[in-house]
C-alpha cells in the first residue's frame, strides 16, 4: 500500500472518531438577530452566515521546509445561507463584520495548522463602514456581540505558502459562556445561546490577491497585521512570496453547541482528514 492510500485510510479512520465532536454539534434552523433585540426580532439560519474579506499573511521561516506564520482578516457578513436578504437592509443596523488574527505553522508544498488566535463579530449601527478607512477597513467598528478562541484547523499551501486545493482553509474555535453577547444568537427554541458553551467552524476558499489596493496595505497589513514593509512607510507595496501577501476570502460561519470543547488532538485528526483527502484528490489528478 503506498503512502497516499495508507494516509488516506488513516485519515478516514480519523474522520469516523471525530465526526460526534466536530460535525454533529453543529446547529441548523438557529436564529440570528443582527440588531441584538432578542429572539422574536431574528431570522431563521438554516445553517451558516456568508463571509467574505481579505487576509495578510505575515510568513517566517524557521528551518528545512517548516515556517511560522501570523494572519490578520478582515470580513464583512453581509446575509445567512445565500439568501440575499441582507442584514443592512432588512434590519435596524445590524452592519455585521469580524476581525480574525490567528498563528501556526506548517510546511512549504505541504499543510499550515492554526495554534491560536482570536475571532471577533461586531455590530456596527452605521451602515455602509465596511471596506473605509474608519478602524481596521471598517471591520472592528460598533460593539462586539461574539468572540471565540481558536483552537485549530488549516489546509494545504504551495511551495510559497499560499492556500492551494482549491484555497480550502477551515478554522475551528470556541466560545465559553459569556462571550457571545446576549439577544443575538439563538437556539430554534429560543434558548439565547450567550450562556452556553459554542463552537464556531468557519470555512473559507482563500486565494492570493495580486493588488490589495492601498486602503487594505494601510490597514490591514500595517496597522492591523503590524507590518512595516513597503507600503506602510513610503514606497510600493508588491505581495513577495514565501515572506508575505493577501489573500481574497470567501466562505460561511457556522455554530454547534457542545457541552465540551473536543480535545486539541481531536481536532488534529481532523485535520488530518482534512490533508488526507486532498493528497487523495490530487493523486486522482495525476493518474488521469
Amino acid at each position: 500500500m503506498n503512502f497516499v492510500k495508507k494516509l488516506v485510510c488513516a485519515a478516514a479512520l480519523a474522520f469516523c472518531s471525530t465526526t460526534a465532536a466536530v460535525a454533529a454539534p453543529v446547529l441548523n434552523g438557529w436564529v440570528f438577530n443582527p440588531a441584538g433585540t432578542g429572539y422574536q426580532g431574528g431570522q431563521v439560519i438554516n445553517e451558516y452566515l456568508d463571509v467574505n474579506g481579505n487576509a495578510f499573511i505575515q510568513l517566517n521561516p524557521t528551518g528545512g521546509t517548516s515556517f511560522s506564520f501570523k494572519e490578520t482578516a478582515v470580513f464583512n457578513i453581509p446575509q445567512a445561507d445565500s439568501n440575499s436578504k441582507l442584514f443592512p437592509l432588512n434590519y435596524r443596523g445590524g452592519n455585521i463584520t469580524a476581525t480574525f488574527e490567528a498563528v501556526g505553522t506548517g510546511d512549504f508544498n505541504g499543510a499550515f495548522s492554526f495554534t491560536g488566535g482570536t475571532i471577533r463579530l461586531y455590530q456596527n449601527p452605521t451602515n455602509g463602514q465596511y471596506g473605509s478607512t474608519q478602524g481596521f477597513y471598517g471591520a472592528n467598528l460598533g460593539n462586539v456581540i461574539a468572540e471565540f478562541s481558536v483552537l485549530g484547523g488549516g489546509g494545504l499551501v504551495d511551495a510559497s505558502g499560499s492556500p492551494t486545493n482549491n484555497g480550502q482553509v477551515s478554522v475551528f474555535a470556541h466560545a465559553a459562556p459569556g462571550m457571545l453577547d446576549s439577544g443575538y444568537f439563538f437556539d430554534r427554541s429560543g434558548t439565547d445561546l450567550s450562556t452556553e458553551s459554542i463552537l464556531s467552524f468557519a470555512f473559507t476558499n482563500a486565494n492570493t490577491l495580486g493588488k490589495p489596493n492601498s486602503r487594505l496595505v494601510s490597514e490591514v497589513a500595517c496597522q492591523f497585521g503590524g507590518f512595516a514593509g513597503p507600503g506602510c512607510k513610503g514606497g510600493t507595496y508588491r505581495n513577495k512570496p514565501g515572506q508575505y501577501f493577501f489573500l481574497g476570502t470567501n466562505g460561511q460561519l457556522k455554530l454547534g453547541r457542545e457541552t465540551e470543547v473536543p480535545e486539541p488532538g481531536s481536532l488534529a485528526l481532523f485535520g488530518i482528514a482534512m490533508l488526507g483527502a486532498g493528497l487523495a484528490a490530487r493523486a486522482r489528478r495525476k493518474a488521469r
